[in-house]
Formats: structure tokens, C-alpha cells, sequence
């Protein structure tokens, strides 16, 4: 059985009430999921290793970082922990999981006229 399995249930839609609540809820989830990287990794069979996904966990939550409205990050914490149950139930492809790694996977793209004619662009 899975170190997370008790995680993997479905939590209840909650509000926070306070910013400093909605942040205990954020960095609770936050720590979930770089807990789960090793497993994900595990799960998944992933050829890249456990610090990539948590980077890449780091920079999603990043991303987020300005938001100061509860309401907002009421949502988003919903959001992540969907995420989160959804990735641990195995509930996810593959591809699913790597899609978040398309961007530093992806060649880059053709700049010049004949570059674009080459790969069926021009």
C-alpha cells in the first residue's frame, strides 16, 4: 500500500476564512506534493528523477504566489488537491504527467524562412 493512501482520499471542500489559513492549507499541500515525487516518479515509471518533479511543483506553486484573495486561493487549493488525488489514484497517463515537462522537452522552434519550410511551416 502506498505511503499516501490516506492522502488520496478525497478531502472536503473547505474555506479558509483568513489568509494565514489559506496559507497553512497551501504549504500543507505544497508538502504533499514534494513528498509524493519519489512515489510519482515510482508510479509513473518516469525516466526523469524526483528533483525534476519537484522543480516542476515549485514552479506551479510559484506561479501563484501574488495571489493575496482567499477566495482565489480557496480555489486553487481545490485545484491542486484534485490534482494531487488524481495523480496518486493513478487516475493520470503518462502523457498526462509529462505534459507539464513539454516545455523544456520541446525542440526549439524554427526562426528563419528555410528553417520554417524544412519542418512544414513556410
Amino acid at each position: 500500500m502506498s505511503a499516501f493512501a490516506v492522502s488520496n482520499l478525497a478531502v472536503t471542500t473547505s474555506t479558509s476564512g483568513s489568509m494565514a489559513n489559506a496559507r497553512r492549507r497551501v504549504l500543507s499541500l505544497y508538502r504533499d506534493w514534494q513528498k509524493a515525487a519519489p512515489e510519482i516518479v515510482s508510479l509513473y515509471q518516469l525516466d526523469i528523477p524526483a528533483s525534476a518533479i519537484r522543480a516542476k511543483v515549485r514552479e506551479e506553486f510559484e506561479k501563484n504566489r501574488h495571489i493575496d484573495d482567499v477566495n482565489v486561493t480557496d480555489i486553487l487549493i481545490f485545484k491542486g488537491r484534485a490534482e494531487f488525488q488524481e495523480t496518486m489514484n493513478l487516475w493520470k497517463q503518462y502523457t498526462h504527467i509529462m505534459r507539464y515537462f513539454a516545455k523544456e522537452e520541446a525542440p526549439p522552434k524554427p526562426e528563419g524562412f528555410l528553417d520554417k519550410f524544412y519542418e512544414g511551416r513556410g
